[in-house]
């Protein structure tokens, strides 16, 4: 059986992430992504809210032993994951590691990471999540890390999210949703931690833009 057909046998039973038509295409495409962006087999990664192991499963076949972590809050979500959609013998070969941290905490793996990646998290995610997202990565990333994130950018027509709470399907609620962020805050809170930001013109999916962040030039050379 393909993953796309297992993942639709499981879909009949939890919640994917996402719609679960495009589930292979939309993995692959975190994939690609991350590949476009230098990524090796050797890089340490971090897939935050990694779900189901929709790009996961991709990563976790690509890198080497040891070099995925993710951190999913929806255990059974998680869980299903593993069980359902990896091969067998595949988490003893390549030896992830998973945490289901709420905070979104990736000092909890003692790693120093090469990429940071969350697809379709700041599409749900408050601003107090994303700050403590970009605190994480200038805490537990290497110099010349990458951190590549999805959003929705807002406008006159879809606000700014200034809520406080998750929104969507989640390890605490049923209920969908989706939330848009100002392209410009974003770019405020990478400079006040020397971060620079841009917006990637490939791999645009389901409106989702991918957000590439790291650390502006004049702050690597003092490493």
């Amino acid at each position: 059986m393909g993953l796309q057909y297992r993942a639709e046998r499981l879909a009949d039973e939890i919640f994917v992430g996402g719609p679960v038509n495009d589930f292979e295409v939309v993995g692959r495409l975190q994939l690609t992504t991350l590949l476009r962006e230098g990524l090796y087999p050797d890089s340490k990664v971090l897939d935050i809210g990694c779900g189901c192991l929709r790009g996961g499963y991709w990563l976790i076949h690509f890198l080497d032993p040891g070099c995925y972590c993710g951190i999913e809050p929806n255990k059974t979500m998680l869980e299903a994951g593993i069980s359902h959609l990896l091969e067998a013998g595949l988490i003893a070969a390549k030896n992830p590691r998973f945490d289901c941290n709420a905070e979104f905490d990736s000092s909890v793996f003692g790693v120093v990471f090469d990429f940071f990646v969350a697809r379709s998290v700041w599409t749900h995610a408050p601003k107090r999540h994303i700050q403590k997202m970009l605190d994480s990565f200038v805490r537990d990333s290497a110099p010349t890390g990458s951190f590549l994130t999805s959003y929705l950018r807002s406008n006159w027509l879809k606000r700014d999210y200034s809520g406080n709470n998750w929104v969507g399907r989640s390890h605490e609620s049923d209920a969908p949703g989706m939330v848009y962020h100002d392209f410009h805050w974003i770019q405020r809170e990478c400079r006040q931690r020397r971060l620079d930001v841009t917006e990637l013109k490939q791999g645009i999916y389901n409106g989702q833009i991918w957000l590439k962040i790291t650390r502006s030039v004049e702050f690597v050379g003092r490493f």
